[in-house]
């Protein structure tokens, strides 16, 4: 009873498997990715003479962890 040897085992079949859905699951997304534009962001004019701090958000979340 000599048994063909095959290449196709257990373990490479699902790799294959996890590799095919892994693909799948990118070609799904790629789709939306190009439908999405960006909306051009029109740049804050800077004062002439300096002064061009801003506290935002950012900066007073910042703030908050140097606190002691």
């Amino acid at each position: 009873m000599n048994q063909p040897s095959s290449k196709l085992t257990r373990r490479t079949l699902f790799a294959g498997v996890g590799g095919v859905g892994a693909i799948a699951a990118t070609a799904s997304l790629v789709p939306a990715a190009r439908q999405i534009e960006a909306t051009p962001v029109a740049p804050k004019v800077m004062p002439e003479k300096g002064g061009g701090y801003t506290l935002s958000a950012h900066v007073k979340q910042y703030y908050k962890t140097t606190l002691v």
